[in-house]
């Protein structure tokens, strides 16, 4: 048994260092690398993985779409998220799933105590991630979440694709992200605004100011671990969570899919994030 992350570029992916820490955690000796792949050689790969012992992958840029075609089954969130970043063989057949959707959830519970249910979210952004973040918090039962984006149709198209209804696209104005943070307890960034290296930020984050006083801010991001987005919410007495614990929250639910068993996601989380502390991340 051989587990792998595949992507292009892959080799500064954290997954080796998080899943090689839940497997000695429990006591298995299962080898966890990263394997680059390049875009148009996923059939290729599945060919050798399967004949080399690999028996479970996750995926990362640019294969998450891509690999939807190729393989045995899809589960039906993945489908819907349409991105794969966890694959599994199962009696000779390749099974595809996403986990960063249930990776945000958990991620929200145990980082910031907020369960989903009932809740009115803010989400910014339209992209791959906020689709898979979006589709999960309405699985988890939030009962309203607006996706805001500056394109508004592709809000709109990300939108159509909840089966439940419960999301609904907007503008991401300064006034419409105001007005609608004033209704919502939650506020998540899935834009890449803030992000080491990126060479746009947020024009004003004045939006904060109408959160409410009991609200929070969830970024995706976790370099730089403190978003100038996530320092002005702490200003204003906000609750804030960075993305590094959807990071470990999504590969604790891929690692239950490798193993085909339920773990002490708690106790791996912990696992896992103590294993990231130790190398200054």
């Amino acid at each position: 048994m051989k587990l792998q992350v595949i992507g292009d570029p892959v080799l500064h992916s954290k997954s080796p260092l998080i899943h090689g820490a839940m497997l000695e955690a429990l006591g298995l000796d299962i080898p966890y690398t990263a394997h680059v792949v390049r875009r148009g050689e996923l059939s290729e790969y599945l060919f050798w993985a399967r004949e080399n012992g690999v028996t479970g992958f996750n995926a990362t840029m640019p294969h998450k779409e891509d690999l939807l075609p190729l393989l045995d089954e899809v589960d039906p969130a993945a489908r819907t998220a349409g991105a794969v970043n966890t694959v599994g063989l199962r009696d000779g057949r390749w099974m595809g799933f996403n986990t960063d959707g249930g990776g945000a959830v958990e991620a929200l519970r145990d980082g910031l105590d907020i369960d989903p249910a009932g809740l009115t979210v803010t989400l910014l952004g339209a992209g791959g991630a906020a689709k898979a973040v979006a589709l999960a918090l309405s699985r988890a039962g939030a009962e309203r979440v607006f996706v805001c984006n500056r394109t508004l149709s592709r809000a709109e198209v990300l939108c159509g694709q909840d089966p439940l209804g419960r999301l609904a696209p907007a503008a991401f104005d300064a006034d419409t992200l105001s007005g609608l943070a004033a209704g919502s307890r939650l506020l998540v960034n899935c834009t890449s605004l803030g992000m080491e290296g990126c060479p746009s930020q947020f024009e004003s984050v004045s939006f904060l100011d109408a959160l409410p006083r009991d609200g929070a801010v969830f970024d995706l991001i976790y370099h730089p671990a403190k978003t100038e987005l996530l320092a002005q919410a702490e200003r204003r007495g906000l609750k804030t969570l960075n993305g590094l614990p959807m990071l470990v929250w999504q590969a604790v639910l891929a690692l239950e899919h490798f193993l085909g068993r339920p773990l002490d996601r708690s106790a791996m989380a912990a696992v896992a994030t103590n294993a990231l502390r130790g190398k200054g991340i």
